[in-house]
């Protein structure tokens, strides 16, 4: 158990097991909303020492100014965008997040999604569903996925196991990043506009946050073009909703698989009408494998944290 000059703080919704052993085992704290928010930091800002959050909570700079003794932040997720790591670093704030963990289940979505809008596979279940097999006689042709030249717009942990996915499609494979990745056997292109004119199909796979906000913009999506597709398993930040959804309304763009976006989780209505786009509600990760390594994860950084003040898988800034 932390002493009370080093208490946990969950923040926001977490993993239920999650929450509860935080309450039973470490006696931490959850953040109330509202008026009570005030009261509660006023009474007990000087004991937290670490924060449990999730990936959709933020921990903004006025929080951590107010929490005077703050030392980790420790992030269920392995984005971590939701987090001001510029304002933790400056205050000597450790942040951790769950890498390589949910890896796999994220490139399966990635890729059940390229499959699945290039397909059509769930507008073809509902045109099934409805009874227009009956009335209409066939589902329209659709595209194949083998073969495929895609393009994968963030070439790390995750964006390496889609790519290694599609290679047993028979997918040829070219990437950006902000750096080549040494070693690897994939072509290299030196921007996301370059990249986006060359495939069929951009899998974004770039992490969040500031440096990447809308990296995939109008000229990235017009250089897709009208027959091309685009898979999102990152952030929704990473691409500006407002040029997608105006790409897929105006046919500009042949279809999307989305699993995150701008503000979840509200979805431009719009999105929700067409036929040729793929919509999740953010469960990349969402298996109970998964889930249950992230928790273990999250619990040894916690520990960690508590023992030595250092983390098992810090961010670095």
């Amino acid at each position: 158990m932390p002493t009370s000059a080093n208490r946990v703080l969950q923040l926001g919704r977490l993993k239920p097991s999650l929450a509860e052993t935080l309450r039973t085992d470490y006696h931490a704290y959850a953040l109330p909303d509202g008026d009570r928010r005030d009261v509660f930091l006023a009474q007990h800002a000087d004991e937290i020492g670490a924060i449990v959050v999730s990936g959709v909570t933020r921990v903004d700079s006025e929080l951590m100014a107010a929490l005077p003794n703050l030392k980790a932040v420790v992030n269920f997720g392995v984005g971590y965008d939701n987090i001001d790591v510029e304002a933790a670093a400056a205050r000597g704030i450790g942040v951790s997040n769950t890498p390589d963990v949910l890896n796999d289940c994220v490139a399966d979505t990635a890729v059940g999604l390229l499959i699945d809008t290039m397909r059509q596979f769930s507008s073809a279940d509902r045109y099934l569903r409805t009874g227009r097999w009956v009335t209409d006689g066939n589902y329209p042709l659709t595209h194949q996925v083998s073969r495929s030249h895609v393009g994968i717009l963030g070439l790390g942990r995750i964006g390496g196991a889609i790519a290694g996915r599609l290679r047993a499609f028979g997918c040829s494979i070219s990437y950006h990043n902000r750096r080549q990745v040494p070693g690897s056997p994939y072509r290299y292109v030196d921007s996301a506009v370059g990249l986006a004119r060359e495939v069929k199909v951009l899998v974004v796979a770039a992490a969040g946050g500031r440096g990447t906000r809308h990296l995939v913009d109008r000229e990235v999506l017009d250089a897709l073009g009208a027959d091309g597709y685009l898979v999102n398993i990152a952030r929704g930040s990473v691409i500006d909703q407002d040029a997608l959804v105006e790409a897929l309304t105006q046919g500009r763009l042949a279809g999307a698989g989305l699993d995150v976006f701008a503000d979840e989780p509200n979805v431009p209505a719009a999105l929700t009408k067409l036929d040729n786009v793929v919509l999740l509600p953010h469960v990349g990760s969402g298996t109970v494998e998964t889930r249950a390594a992230m928790e273990a994860l999250v619990l040894a950084n916690l520990d960690k944290f508590l023992e030595s003040g250092e983390l098992v898988t810090p961010v670095t800034h």
